[in-house]
């Protein structure tokens, strides 16, 4: 691309949710004009709406394709130019379509590299509705769209701590029957490689938590344990199991990379309450880099101009560092030094090239 500033696509989300207010708050700052070039993927109307009832500053410039975006400005993309009744903080059919199109045109323009990095605004996922198709979360609906075979697995980020859920979806019933070694290995890999890549740490330190309060039960000896032997003999750094309870309270995830935690309520709770900054969701896995703020629609302050855009900016801030340290990762690997030798197809041998001996006189 021609443009030299990351472009970073940005999906409106819930039209009746506080999304246009994160994104008008979020740029308010000038310096975040001057970190990167912002699409707005969603509808002029609906943004003016919304700017006028905030009573709050939002210039932007209407484009039509992302081609036309230009730096030191809010590019907002039309998705669709029909009306749509906006009714701040009230769920409707309306605002969950108008949040898909959005969604729908941002998948379209990726395949088309036509942005670096895609940041979404919260949505109701109970408001979405596909024929054939049960909308369970934007990160599940991009790993359909784009995830090319891979399965997407959200990533929970604030200050130093990046913490991962092995039964991402299970419920607490289901999760004893649920947990293998297998998933274990995988999830616990997966975050390890999630962190090297994206994070530029070279070789990550993975905290796995216990499932029982003893971290001395059935699951953690023969399905945690083994899980973590073998991932040792694989070069991968994970060490465990910690209780929850020891874990959190002692100040052990200071030594860690990342965490990957059982199920959702034994880490992500414990995440939230010691951030200091946003919570932002990463959706590692996948080709597209997509982040989102974990502050959901908002209905209940929705219109009233109280809503804190520092959880947008710093979703912005995240999608941009992936992107940066995703690229320095990536390039050696796509031109690779040359090997050291070379086939001679005359005769098949292979010839290591080495440095001449100096000869003696």
């Amino acid at each position: 691309m021609e443009n030299k500033k990351i472009r970073v696509a940005i999906t409106h989300g819930d039209t009746n949710g506080i999304g246009y207010e994160l994104i008008f708050k979020a740029f308010s700052e000038p310096e975040m004009l001057e970190l990167c070039t912002p699409i707005i993927y969603g509808s002029p109307k609906i943004a003016s709406y919304h700017r006028k009832a905030l009573d709050i500053q939002g210039n932007f410039s209407i484009i039509n394709t992302a081609d036309e975006a230009v730096e030191n400005r809010i590019n907002l993309l039309t998705c669709f130019d029909e009306d749509v009744k906006v009714e701040m903080g009230i769920v409707s059919p309306e605002s969950g379509a108008a949040a898909l199109k959005a969604l729908d045109k941002a998948m379209t323009d990726y395949r088309d590299d036509a942005y670096d990095v895609l940041v979404n605004c919260p949505v109701e996922d109970s408001n979405i509705h596909i024929e054939g198709y049960k909308f369970t979360g934007i990160s599940k609906y991009i790993e359909t769209c784009l995830g090319e075979g891979n399965k997407a697995s959200t990533l929970y980020i604030s200050d130093n701590l990046r913490l991962m859920v092995a039964a991402e979806r299970a419920s607490v019933k289901d999760i004893a029957n649920v947990l293998t070694k297998d998933l274990v290995k995988e999830k616990a890999t997966l975050l390890f490689k999630t962190i090297r890549r994206d994070f530029n740490i070279s070789n990550p330190r993975i905290a796995v938590l216990s499932l029982n309060p003893t971290a001395q039960g059935k699951e953690e000896q023969e399905i945690i344990l083994p899980a973590i032997k073998e991932m040792e003999e694989d070069s991968v750094q994970a060490f465990g199991p910690y209780t929850a309870e020891e874990f959190f309270e002692n100040g052990y995830y200071d030594q860690f990379d990342g965490i990957l935690a059982l199920y959702y309520d034994q880490g992500v709770p414990p995440l939230k309450a010691l951030a200091t900054e946003s919570v932002v969701k990463f959706n590692a896995n996948l080709p597209i880099i997509a982040t989102e703020p974990d502050c959901h629609t908002r209905f209940d302050i929705a219109g009233q101009c109280i809503a804190d855009a520092s959880s947008l900016r710093h979703a912005i801030y995240t999608a941009i560092d992936i992107y940066r340290n995703r690229k320095r990762y990536d390039e050696p690997l796509q031109n690779p030094l040359p090997k050291l030798y070379r086939e001679k197809h005359d005769d098949g041998e292979k010839v290591r090239f080495s440095i001449p001996k100096k000869k003696h006189e």
